[in-house]
């Protein structure tokens, strides 16, 4: 496989280009970050960041919401919007002839949607259907609200937003979350595919250079939630979320973090599956991962169970946790390898899966990791390096939260 070759290009008014050729593809993708995330979403307004992501796409430029998506499906683009804490994304992947198109489109909508007020409410209402299957899945819902309780808002506030907060938007309200933070400062457009670089560097300062940068936006900040919390709820299930510290994307050690949770969640063999699941029959689901911010990550872990094995699931699954600390075996760890090679094995062949890595990889670290960097830094893990990470960041200062009948008491002797 020939060299793996990183291309960026910051645009004065602050828009970073990162572009990979894939010599080896017939496709091409772009994953397009605008710092118009959740976190922005005005107090007692959450939400609007998500319904601007939907409201966003019914017009932009000469097009109107059909013409938009009929010119966007006629391309065969698969493309995706989302909200997370810090940008709306813009994903698509399309055959690589058809990338600049693309591009053309999405300079339109992100520089001159239309945002019509006749599409507003259908635009909230969608938002607020995602929200209400939210409240009616409890694995979902225990999962955002540890995120409430884990991090300080905004972090920990979903980037869905709130059933109140959604009702409460207008449409002034998402247009000026538009104004304010659409803007090429700190935007991060990421490609990968079958690309001509020094094309696409052209492209794309034709197409985005004239946008005008913006002051950076601020953000309300405010308080985490309570370590041991119950949420009331009429069932024969109870839904267990459990959370503590671990290290960021950007940490030294994030690799050895990764390898720790793969120990303790990476399939079948894993621990948690194996010895809560498996073994005891304890739960129909459980689960860890690691979770990232900028500069602060959590383990984040699941058990769906019932109403009758619900305290000793919460039990086992701390005690397993907490077991960690006790020793790797070498098999275990290479088992974590074998995944994660299976998985930079996919990477390498997938534009869409690249292009949504390198802008990922420019918003944590300033920089790209290469898929060989990767496979360097996974291969030289070692257990005394599991070790060393897992006793400097111990499973302790669990965050706690139940949603069932009735709340659980935390035993062991952890806090």
């Amino acid at each position: 496989m020939a060299e793996q070759q990183i291309h960026n290009k910051t645009l004065p008014n602050g828009l970073t280009l990162i572009i990979e050729p894939m010599a080896d593809v017939q496709s091409a993708a772009f994953s397009l970050l605008i710092p118009a995330g959740s976190n922005y979403d005005p107090p007692g307004r959450e939400g609007a960041a998500s319904v601007l992501a939907d409201w966003i796409m019914r017009g932009a430029g000469p097009r109107d919401s059909m013409q938009l998506t009929n010119e966007l499906d006629n391309l065969g683009l698969q493309r995706n919007e989302g909200v997370g804490n810090s940008h709306l994304s813009f994903t698509g992947a399309t055959v690589a002839d058809s990338l600049p198109a693309a591009l053309r489109i999405y300079a339109d909508v992100v520089q001159r949607p239309h945002l019509p007020d006749d599409q507003f409410a259908a635009a909230r209402v969608g938002v607020e259907q995602s929200l209400r299957a939210i409240e009616d899945e409890p694995r979902q819902k225990v999962l955002v609200e540890l995120r409430r309780r884990c991090y300080e808002a905004p972090w920990g506030t979903p980037s869905e937003g709130t059933l109140e907060g959604v009702r409460s938007l207008t449409e002034t309200d998402v247009r000026n979350l538009y104004e304010r933070c659409a803007s090429p400062r700190d935007a991060i457009l990421g490609i990968a595919g079958k690309v001509d670089v020094a094309a696409t560097i052209s492209l794309v300062e034709e197409l985005f250079a004239g946008w005008k940068t913006k002051p950076a936006a601020t953000y309300t900040t405010g308080p985490r939630g309570a370590a041991r919390d119950h949420i009331p709820h009429e069932s024969t299930q109870t839904q267990i979320g459990i959370a503590y510290d671990s290290v960021p994307y950007n940490d030294p050690g994030y690799y050895a973090a990764w390898a720790a949770v793969s120990v303790l969640s990476g399939g079948m063999s894993s621990r948690l599956f194996t010895e809560v699941r498996e073994k005891r029959g304890l739960c129909y689901s459980v689960f860890a991962s690691l979770n990232s911010l900028r500069d602060q990550g959590r383990v984040l872990c699941y058990a769906g169970t019932t109403v009758e094995r619900a305290q000793e699931t919460l039990d086992v699954t701390l005690q397993e946790l907490v077991r960690l600390e006790a020793g790797i075996e070498v098999d275990e760890l290479e088992r974590c390898k074998a995944r994660a090679k299976s998985s930079l094995i996919m990477q390498q062949e997938s534009s869409s899966s690249r292009a949504s890595s390198i802008a990922r990889d420019w918003y944590h670290l300033g920089r790209v990791t290469t898929l060989a960097e990767v496979r360097s830094r996974i291969e030289e893990l070692t257990v005394p390096m599991l070790i060393d990470h897992i006793h400097s960041h111990p499973a302790r200062d669990f965050t706690i939260l139940t949603l069932g009948q009735q709340p659980l008491e935390v035993h062991l002797g952890v806090s």
